[in-house]
């Protein structure tokens, strides 16, 4: 208790990683249910993958020709703006052109998502070895090290999540029929393609963001651990949502008051959490199930 006190502190030295930290544990989650009623599991591993990727990119434009080095040390100054361009516009990219190839009904989605993540894994490794920043912070960047958020980056983690945030609350009943039953969005004369741009822009900006604020891992945890954690007692969406994005907040707060007090890495750290609840979560569920056949067989 002293030591959530100590970080909850609005004096802490390091209060804006706690609240980047809460702000993508309650943001990735909501966008995580998503990929899950779409049956995408494994896109959630691709798409932080390529955001870095867009962020390596990024700061590799001199290196490429793409830029010269007068104009990219005039950006310099902002960094993150640049890596959250580079992360948005790749992400968000992936997102339309998986869209479209889903729309024409060809190939497996796993083999397209997976040769996503392959192929944006080797052209992350391949433009950091020219990259003339990664000796200035970029593999920190891509690592997600949560310390020392300046206020810049924790306004832009705010406005962005407040955006998304606000979006799936007013809109929530038309992203849910696009996703689980879009055959009955069509009957009911909703726009599905325009329904899907939407969430995919959502989904885009809330994963480039959240690997921009802590790293591609710790991303994918928070967008599918909360929410298959929660589906295992959830009964009803509403349920769902919000027991999902209270595992991911309160997995985020937990998680950094753990690595404070004994210093590990914050990211590994809140990962490792979520994967004891969802296993504590699923062998009570199992347990209780066992017990609860065993009773009714008496």
């Amino acid at each position: 208790m002293d030591t959530l006190r100590e970080i909850l502190d609005p004096h802490f030295l390091l209060r804006n990683s706690v609240y980047v930290s809460l702000l993508v544990g309650f943001a990735c989650p909501a966008i995580g249910i998503f990929l899950i009623l779409r049956r995408l599991i494994f896109m959630g591993v691709a798409l932080p993958q390529i955001s870095s990727t867009g962020i390596a990119f990024a700061f590799s434009l001199p290196a490429l020709g793409l830029i010269s080095h007068t104009h990219f040390a005039h950006f310099a100054g902002d960094e993150r703006l640049l890596a959250f361009v580079g992360g948005l516009g790749f992400t968000i990219a992936a997102l339309l052109l998986l869209a479209f190839l889903e729309r024409r009904g060809r190939g497996l989605v796993e083999g397209r998502v997976g040769t996503m993540y392959v192929l944006a894994g080797a052209w992350s490794i391949l433009l950091l070895v020219k990259n003339p920043m990664g000796e200035r912070g970029l593999l920190d960047l891509l690592r997600g090290e949560i310390i020392a958020v300046p206020d810049p980056e924790l306004w832009l983690t705010l406005l962005s999540f407040g955006f998304v945030g606000l979006s799936l609350f007013l809109f929530q009943k038309e992203f849910l029929l696009v996703s689980f039953d879009p055959e009955m969005a069509v009957t009911l004369k909703k726009n599905v393609l325009a329904w899907d741009l939407f969430l995919f822009v959502l989904i885009g900006l809330t994963i480039s963001v959240a690997v921009l604020s802590v790293g591609p891992l710790v991303t994918f945890g928070f967008l599918l651990i909360p929410p298959l954690t929660a589906r295992l007692v959830a009964r009803n969406m509403r349920q769902f949502s919000l027991l999902a994005c209270s595992l991911g907040g309160g997995a985020a707060l937990l998680g950094f008051a753990i690595a404070y007090r004994l210093d590990y890495p914050v990211g590994p750290t809140d990962v490792a959490l979520l994967g004891f609840l969802y296993g504590a979560a699923f062998l009570g569920k199992h347990g209780l199930d066992w017990f609860g056949r065993r009773f009714a067989g008496k």
